[in-house]
């Protein structure tokens, strides 16, 4: 493989092993491992829904309930299941209710007369998650049956325009209005903060803060809306939201059972931005992304992020391993190529010499690293000032990149990015230019080729290399202590340090999970 920049084969193989060798050990850890999320997830796969009168969810007091009686070790399905199979009952949400109320105790049926009892209860718990799994498997069945009748985007880059009012029923026609426009993506940013919750809202809402708050029931307004909108337009309009913070897992499982279509899923994002324990953070992924590679969803990896607190220069490499170990950690948890939404950013400062020339080189860098999969180009943030002329010629040299480099997903840089929340006028001219770069440029990638040898082809193999070198470094310590030094994004986040961490449990030796079970067998 040598493409545009005559990449070294050997030294790309090199990379993947490394990154294989990084990954592994993270990989051991987390199926050894299970938190709170997961087990919560578990549950909402076996149908337990809704929320007490304080709001708070029911799969949140089963999984407080089980832990004060058996602990976490064991897994919920053990102890729930059995208990449901002592009260000859099926409904697990009463379970919890009942559970909240103290009237139900739980146990892990142990020793030789527990072996029936243990059998009923894998049994019992197999067939509620396994039901929920069989809906995911419907709802991507769904969207492949609605793609087939409306159409795909006819050219990529899908085009990605944010939406976040606060309130679901305001975000509603703007996604609508967003799509008819161009859009070919609507994310929906959640509210601030709530990658801090450990616990998922539940309902219709209507207050955010810069946000709108993620829950099942806004989940599944939009997906009707934009359905809505599919059919109107003549192409499937894609839904994204986020699969991070402490309920990763149980985000993952919402939005497949209410046919998401993307989710914002990095391995390390949490840890370094939201200080969110690396052990949490790496079992919780794992377990989501095996979701969304049954679900059918496209993750978006948050590699951009880094550049906002690291010189996206100096710092390039790290983006590199990111993408690598991201790349990983998606295949061994059964992703495939098409569902690798790897991020990226032009966030080079516009005033250092060849600034774009650098951005050509990184961006055309990723995208032959990563040839299938649809690439998540972000626009400029961190160098943005206030002016919004220069803002809109900036987010044209970003869109122009982007065609020049076959991205398969661009979100669309706002002008008045660093100055205001956009308005509806301020997206309209936003689309507008990436609708002219696109319909001036859309094809030049075709003619776009790096003189050999020259400035773009050096700093890709630069990059490259630089990537190698610290992918060596990682494996010969490890990368939880990359990640405590302060590798990646500049944020130093020890292993034994950060929230959540209370919210993790090593596996007992009789540890069941039937998602698991079934997710890692051939769908």
């Amino acid at each position: 493989m040598t493409g545009k920049l005559d990449l070294d084969p050997v030294l790309v193989a090199r990379a993947r092993e490394l990154a294989r060798r990084a990954g592994r050990p993270v990989v051991e850890l987390a199926r050894g491992h299970t938190t709170v999320s997961v087990e919560r997830a578990v549950l909402r796969l076996a149908g337990v829904s809704g929320a007490d009168p304080d709001g708070i969810p029911w799969v949140n007091r089963l999984v407080e309930a089980v832990v004060a009686d058996v602990g976490l070790g064991h897994g919920v399905a053990l102890p729930v299941f059995d208990a449901l199979v002592r009260e000859q009952s099926t409904d697990v949400t009463l379970l919890a209710q009942k559970a909240a109320a103290g009237s139900v105790r739980f146990q892990v049926p142990s020793g030789r007369a527990a072996t029936v009892a243990r059998r009923a209860a894998r049994r019992a718990a197999r067939r509620a998650v396994g039901a929920g799994i069989r809906r995911i498997d419907r709802r991507r069945a769904e969207r492949d049956r609605l793609v087939k009748r409306f159409g795909d985007p006819k050219q990529r880059p899908w085009i990605y325009l944010i939406v976040a009012t606060g309130d679901i029923y305001e975000d509603i026609p703007q996604a609508q209005a967003a799509a008819r426009a161009g859009a070919d993506v609507i994310a929906v940013i959640r509210s601030t903060g709530q990658s801090l919750l450990d616990y998922v809202p539940e309902g219709a809402t209507r207050e955010g803060f810069a946000g709108t708050y993620a829950t099942q029931e806004n989940f599944r307004l939009m997906r009707a809306a934009l359905d809505v909108s599919s059919k109107e337009l003549g192409r499937y309009v894609r839904l994204t939201n986020y699969a991070s913070g402490l309920c990763m897992p149980e985000m993952a499982a919402l939005a497949g059972l209410e046919r998401l279509d993307m989710m914002l899923n990095d391995s390390m994002y949490g840890i370094l931005f939201r200080d969110i324990n690396p052990v949490r953070t790496f079992v919780d992924q794992r377990f989501s992304r095996q979701v969304h590679a049954r679900a059918g969803i496209i993750i978006n990896t948050g590699e951009d992020n880094y550049l906002t607190t690291a010189d996206a220069v100096d710092e390039a490499h790290t983006v590199t391993v990111s993408q690598l170990l991201n790349e990983y950690f998606a295949h061994e948890a059964g992703l495939a190529d098409w569902q690798l939404g790897l991020g990226h950013a032009f966030e080079i400062n516009p005033e250092v010499p060849e600034s774009l020339r650098l951005e050509l080189a990184h961006a055309l860098l990723a995208r032959e690293l990563f040839p299938d999969a649809p690439l998540k180009w972000m626009p400029p943030t961190k160098h943005m000032t206030g002016d919004v002329f220069r803002g809109n010629l900036l987010d044209g040299f970003f869109n122009l990149v982007g065609a020049l480099t076959g991205q398969g997903i661009l979100l669309v840089g706002m002008m008045t990015e660093a100055v205001v929340t956009p308005w509806l006028s301020d997206r309209d001219i936003a689309l507008q230019n990436v609708r002219y770069v696109l319909g001036a440029a859309g094809g030049l990638a075709e003619d776009f080729v790096p003189a050999p040898g020259g400035f773009i082809q050096q700093r890709a193999n630069r990059v490259l290399g630089e990537a190698v070198d610290l992918l060596e470094r990682i494996g010969d310590q490890s990368l939880l202590t990359a990640i405590a030094e302060g590798t990646f994004g500049i944020m130093k986040r020890p292993a034994d340090r950060g929230k959540g961490l209370d919210g993790v449990a090593r596996h007992e030796v009789d540890y069941y999970n039937p998602a698991t079970e079934i997710l890692e067998q051939p769908a």
